[in-house]
Formats: structure tokens, sequence, C-alpha cells
């Protein structure tokens, strides 16, 4: 069957069910644009045109939807920031521009995603649970970072902390800030987090990699 098919009969049982990624994608949205008491079955299926019914093929029940939607984000934005803080960097102040790469593209760590997510903790133990863990996991890395670039491990620990819970801070107060003066900002960001502003072309690589003139 067709996708006007589906939208035409809603309530089918037998025509074109969607994907998992499908509806997933549906919840990802929802969540982002009204906060986790929106992701209902109901919802999504009006939303998509597809039968209620259809989401069991793919998940068991809405928790086990939740459930998907906090692993997405665990492989999206947690997975990113660990491979940020191990790309390779001449410097320290160059490993802090790679990770200054997750607050300024979306594609890289999801900061929307994140700002939900940290939302939906406020309200669900479960899920203030995988956000302690995900927050010492991404310290690590970042304090990891520090150390293979010659700082102390009590320098590093300060360092990543200052590093990561500032940002956090932009999160999940959704600070909106207009990307030139972010970006005017950056060398002096990197000088407090690091110890040492970025060279010229440090700089230039990074205003490279986010299109910025």
């Amino acid at each position: 069957m067709t996708d006007s098919y589906a939208a035409s009969d809603p309530n089918t049982e037998t025509g074109w069910r969607g994907s998992q990624e499908i509806w997933l994608e549906a919840a990802y949205q929802l969540l982002l644009e009204s906060g986790v008491d929106s992701v209902k079955i109901l919802t999504l299926a009006k939303q998509l045109k597809l039968s209620r019914t259809s989401f069991y093929w793919f998940f068991k029940d809405r928790d086990a939807l939740l459930e998907a939607l906090l692993t997405l984000w665990q492989e999206k934005n947690t997975a990113a920031l660990l491979r940020q803080a191990a790309s390779y960097a001449q410097s320290l102040a160059e490993a802090t521009l790679n990770i200054f790469d997750c607050w300024l593209d979306n594609a890289i760590f999801d900061n929307s995603f994140e700002h939900a997510v940290r939302s939906w903790g406020v309200q669900s133990p479960q899920v203030s649970k995988a956000l302690e863990e995900a927050d010492r996991i991404r310290l690590e890395a970042i304090k990891a970072m520090f150390v293979h670039h010659g700082c102390e491990p009590l320098v590093a620990d300060v360092r990543s902390r200052a590093l990561y819970l500032t940002q956090i801070g932009y999160i999940s107060m959704n600070t909106q800030e207009d990307v030139g003066i972010r970006m005017q900002r950056v060398p002096a960001y990197v000088a407090i987090f690091s110890g040492t502003l970025p060279n010229a072309a440090e700089l230039a690589r990074f205003h490279q990699r986010h299109s910025y003139k």
C-alpha cells in the first residue's frame, strides 16, 4: 500500500504502518516542540495519519517508545561529545575548539534534544539517572583530553567542569546568542577554559567548519 492509502484511511489496520524510524522521528519532534507529556501514541498516530494499532508493530507501549528516545539521545549527543574530545588537535586550544564544535553545530550535538531531555529529567527519576551517567562520562572524556595535552589531573578536572557545565547552563537556560557575538567570544572562552588563546590558523579552521566569515 502507498502513503496516500494510509492518509485516506487513518483507521486501517492493514495499510502502510510506517516504520520504527518514522514513529521515533515523530516522537522526537514532539518532544522538542512540546515536552515529554505531549509524546502520546494517539497524538503521533493522528500526526502521521496512521492507525494507532500500527504503533504496536514497532513498540510494545509508550514506555518502550520513550526508552527508544532516551537511547537515541545517548547515542547521538554523548557519542558525539566523546568523538570530539578524542579528535586530533595540535594544541590544547585546538582540542577545546573541537569541543566547541558541539555547541555550534546541531548536526554534531543536538542542543535542542539536550534541552528537551534535561527538562524531561526534572520529572523522571529514570531520565535523571541517565543524565547523571551521561554527565559523568562526558566530563571524564573532556578531562582525559586536557590530561592528554599536558594538564595535571586536578587542573584538568576543574577545566573540564568549567567548560562542560558552562555549556550545559547555556542549554538548560535555553540561552539564545547571536552567532556573530558567540564567535567573537570564542577565543576568550578558549583562553579561560584551556589557559591559552587559539592561534590564527586554529581559529580560521574553526570558522571554516562553521561557515563563519
